[in-house]
């Protein structure tokens, strides 16, 4: 951050109580065990832990600074020290501060699904230099960390943006002072907190809400609930079938997704790197953000081979003997796992396999959501599924085991050459643990 001591402090609204060296801090940091010479450290309050207490250890390891509320500032030097009334608050702050100071584009994506799928696809995608938020940096505490670890020369910032709650998009939205907002789509995902699926609509829509006279929303073509929020925002740019950024033509051969895409901008063939329909979908969000921000089209074609997408998002995992094992266990709802099963059936060779733990979230219709999902799988061709925890039982599955574990030890018994296995679940039934263990576990019933 390009940011003098004094200007920081006048960005949170901070005391400076103790003075450090010259320059600006390398990076902003809410870790004392991950902090380094030359962080700036801020003492957040946790729920069970105060984070200003361990000031003093991020001091002793070379931090830059210390940002801490005023009753903790006694007796700390050897930095700068800065006294606030809410860490976090002034870490928002710094955020919107160094926004501003770095003059880049700035897009908000959120949706029920797909919102991390179009931010990596839109950083691959977009000239210039791009930064988005690492892992799941992407809530009130995530997104400012993500932001004030953007470089001097940005271009552009794509900023996933996490909704668990009414008025959570309009603070985030708050910091980043998006000029396009993107909602991927609006789907029964955290209806268990909002009530309904038009809270839904209504909480992702505060991102639209927020944009500036000259801003551009992004929507999909059917917009189902989200519809009525789209009247009256500055301009509307529609994708999907239908829509101002469609694919026309595409089709699929050896891994990769060949797509004539119709834009305002003209016509633009693009070879993306990916064979699910659910990313091809995402991909015209990312397009549609380029023509936003009046990327040229032909550019981004070249760039589409970069494309790469964050951990347990539809990896794919060659197992060897032509086994196939797609984890996509970092979320799951019901539009994305059913999304994920349609591609599941769409690869040919021997079985396919779904492992399916729990759908969280979704409120007293869970149980109906999870038989639906069970019951797509069995309608569209999935040959096995094996439900993993006791809300798995309501997929119907044809088999039923207790822990990740469990899922991986049946698997490695009963897979054969050309088999394709989907691993999909909530965060919260750790199904990341089926991946790591089954390709061990194949070794040794090899060896046996």
């Amino acid at each position: 951050m390009r940011l003098a001591a004094e200007e920081i402090a006048t960005a949170m609204g901070a005391e400076i109580v103790a003075t450090g060296g010259d320059g600006s801090p390398r990076r902003a940091t809410i870790d004392s065990r991950a902090a380094d010479e030359g962080d700036l450290f801020f003492g957040l309050r946790g729920e069970n832990v105060d984070g200003g207490r361990f000031a003093p250890d991020a001091i002793a390891v070379g931090a830059w600074g210390v940002v801490i509320d005023r009753d903790r500032e006694e007796g700390l030097s050897g930095a700068w020290v800065f006294a606030v009334d809410d860490p976090l608050a002034a870490m928002q702050a710094l955020a919107r501060a160094w926004r501003r100071a770095l003059g880049a584009r700035v897009v908000g994506v959120t949706g029920s699904v797909g919102k991390t799928s179009v931010k990596d696809i839109a950083r691959a995608l977009l000239p210039g230099r791009v930064h988005a938020n690492r892992e799941n940096l992407n809530t009130e505490i995530g997104l400012p960390l993500t932001v004030l670890e953007a470089p001097p020369d940005t271009d552009v910032l794509v900023l996933e943006m996490a909704m668990r709650g009414a008025g959570q998009i309009a603070e985030l939205a708050a910091i980043a002072e998006p000029e396009v907002g993107v909602v991927t789509n609006v789907g029964p995902v955290h209806v268990e907190l909002l009530g309904s699926v038009e809270a839904i609509a209504a909480a992702k829509a505060e991102l639209l809400a927020a944009l500036p006279a000259s801003g551009v929303a992004i929507a999909p073509a059917q917009a189902g609930e989200l519809e009525p929020h789209l009247r009256g925002v500055p301009r509307l740019v529609r994708f999907g079938a239908g829509g101002d950024v469609e694919a026309v033509e595409h089709k699929v051969e050896e891994g990769v997704t060949e797509a004539l895409l119709e834009t305002p901008a003209g016509c633009q063939l693009f070879h993306f790197p990916f064979t699910e329909p659910h990313n091809l979908i995402n991909a015209l969000a990312a397009v549609a953000i380029g023509i936003a921000l009046e990327a040229p089209l032909s550019e981004m074609a070249d760039r589409a081979a970069n494309i790469g997408f964050s951990r347990f998002r539809g990896e794919r995992l060659e197992l060897g003997e032509g086994i196939v094992l797609v984890n996509d266990c970092y979320n799951a709802n019901p539009v994305s796992m059913r999304a994920a099963l349609d591609h599941l059936v769409s690869f040919e060779g021997g079985r396919r396999i779904a492992v399916l733990g729990e759908m969280a979230e979704l409120g007293p219709e869970a149980p109906r959501y999870h038989r639906e999902v069970g019951e797509h799988a069995r309608t569209h061709g999935v040959d096995l599924v094996i439900g993993v925890g006791e809300p798995a039982r309501e997929y119907y599955p044809d088999e039923l085991v207790a822990a990740p574990g469990e899922a991986a030890e049946l698997l490695a018994a009963q897979l054969a050459p050309g088999d394709t296995v989907l691993v999909k679940g909530s965060r919260s039934a750790g199904l990341e643990a089926v991946a790591e263990a089954l390709p061990e576990l194949l070794a040794q019933e090899g060896t046996t």
